[in-house]
Order: structure tokens, then C-alpha cells, then sequence
């Protein structure tokens, strides 16, 4: 069985397989993964664990080896979607968001402690599905096109984290998923209204730690209102100058803090503070002034 892994894994693609693409090509030996009856995918699945454990990430064959993996378990995600098929998401999205849980098990799992891997992974997929329905009332209304962007930046964010060994910038995200530096940002942007505080849940360092939203009168995020037209944020934001950008880029892709920010700047917090304010003003009056 070893051996067999280890073909699969040696006919990996010299260069930049990503995670959610399937081979182009298996060896001929090796049965296509989306074939696999679940009986024979638990005992692949297993020597595919042992394999990984094995190989460095970010290397072709690691990610070629988690590719299989995915593809190996994907039944796993359906059943999972299954039991939420009352939704009023549709199935496919379920399904995506489910693979990102998938994937999350497989970055965790330890072959050491001797578990099975389904069971492992099970509680994981169903755990992101039912995050994604807590979070998913939207605030506002964003464009279609803006929330399965949202959803790609996650899945972005979370094989670039585990492949990069950092948290990605911006314009790593904008290289991955092809994308410009601007609706990288729009996307972040949009995750507002996807994911709004509630109006209890205690504020950052930055804002009055340890009291909730409610209760700072006035001083709710400057960029909440922008959600609403964020569509027409992308040509905005490539106006910009440099730091300006960077600044949305750290605040919103980054999720820095004000402090944080700052301290990359060489700034105070109450300076970074003010950037903002002045950098969402100046697009929120450009949005007001654009032709209708």
C-alpha cells in the first residue's frame, strides 16, 4: 500500500498543483479518487496521512498528496451538506464551505494519536457549515459576484497560511486567485457585511476594549456604510495612493488592529485612526459623487 502511495505522490505536477484542482493526470495504476467507493477510501485515506505527514508543505508533492485527500473525501462533505439541505443556500455553496472544513481537518490531524480520520474530520466540516449559517445573515445587500469572492479569499487564506507559513498579504492573495490588489480589498470589504458584530460583542483594543458596540454611540466601524455600494469601491480603491491602499490592505485584509497598524507605520494609533477616517471619507464622497 506504501508503495502505491508514495507512485500517486511521485507523479505529481512540477510546479504549483493548488489544493481545489484535480490532477490533470493519474498514473495508470492508481484508481481516480473521485471513484473510490468509501469502504477503499478510508484505508487510502490513511496511507495518504501517513504520506503527508511525511513531506514538507509547500512542496508540489504535498499539495498534490492533500489534493488527493480532498478528492478521497468529498463524500464526507456531502453527507455533512445533507443535513443542512432544508437551507436556503444552495447545495453547492454548502459544499464549498464544507471542503474548506475538510481541508482545515487534514492540516490538523495527527497520525500519531491513532484516529480514525473520518471520525476526526466529521465534527471539523460540520463545525465550518454551521459557522458559515451563523454568519451568513447578510447586514446588507452585496453582489453575488462579492460574496463567492468572500468565499475564495477564505479558502485562499487558508492554503496560502498552511503553504506560506504566514498569514498572506494582499498581493499574495491577488496572485492566487488572480485577482487585482483592489478586489482583493472589495472582497474584505464586502466580509463586513457578512460577518457584522452583533450589537453586545465586546469592541477591540482599539475600540474601548471590554464594552460592547452598543454602547459606543457614534462610533461604529466608518467602513460599514461603504458595504452597501462596495461594487463600485474597486476603481476607487486603485486611485488611491500607495499607503492609502496599504492601509485598507492591513486594516481589512490583514485585520490589523489600529495599534498594530501603526506600529508597521511608524505612527501613533490615534494618527492611524485619523488615516482611516479620512481614507473612507474620501471614498465614501467619491461614491457620492459618481454619475448615476
Amino acid at each position: 500500500m506504501t508503495k502505491t502511495v508514495q507512485t500517486r505522490a511521485g507523479a505529481a505536477p512540477a510546479s504549483g498543483a493548488h489544493v481545489y484542482v484535480r490532477p490533470s493526470a493519474a498514473p495508470a495504476a492508481a484508481a481516480d479518487p473521485g471513484t473510490v467507493g468509501p469502504a477503499d477510501a478510508r484505508p487510502l485515506s490513511a496511507a495518504l496521512l501517513e504520506r503527508l505527514s511525511e513531506l514538507e508543505e509547500g512542496t508540489p508533492e504535498y499539495a498534490y498528496v492533500r489534493n488527493t485527500l480532498v478528492e478521497l473525501n468529498l463524500s464526507l462533505v456531502r453527507f455533512a451538506a445533507l443535513r443542512f439541505a432544508n437551507r436556503s443556500e444552495p447545495m453547492e455553496d454548502i459544499v464549498q464551505v464544507g471542503t474548506v472544513g475538510l481541508i482545515k481537518a487534514i492540516n490538523r490531524f495527527d497520525v500519531s494519536r491513532g484516529v480514525e480520520f473520518a471520525s476526526f474530520a466529521l465534527p471539523t466540516v460540520i463545525g465550518e457549515i454551521k459557522r458559515y449559517f451563523r454568519d451568513s445573515s447578510w447586514s446588507v445587500r452585496v453582489p453575488r459576484r462579492l460574496q463567492e469572492l468572500r468565499i475564495d479569499l477564505a479558502k485562499a487564506m487558508d492554503v496560502l497560511e498552511q503553504e506560506l507559513g504566514h498569514r498572506p498579504t494582499t498581493p499574495e492573495l491577488s496572485d492566487y486567485l488572480h485577482v487585482s490588489e483592489a478586489e482583493v480589498i472589495e472582497g474584505e470589504l464586502a466580509s463586513n457585511g457578512y460577518s457584522a458584530q452583533s450589537l453586545d460583542t465586546a469592541a477591540g483594543d482599539d475600540e474601548d476594549s471590554g464594552t460592547g458596540v452598543a454602547r459606543r454611540l457614534g462610533a461604529e466601524d466608518p467602513a460599514y456604510d461603504l458595504v452597501e455600494n462596495v461594487s463600485a469601491l474597486r476603481p476607487l480603491i486603485a486611485g488611491l495612493d500607495e499607503r492609502d491602499r496599504l492601509i485598507l490592505s492591513l486594516r481589512f485584509c490583514d485585520e490589523l488592529t489600529q495599534s498594530e497598524i501603526g506600529e508597521r507605520l511608524g505612527v501613533s494609533q490615534m494618527h492611524v485612526s485619523r488615516l482611516l477616517h479620512r481614507i473612507l471619507g474620501t471614498l465614501r464622497e467619491a461614491l457620492v459623487d459618481e454619475p448615476a
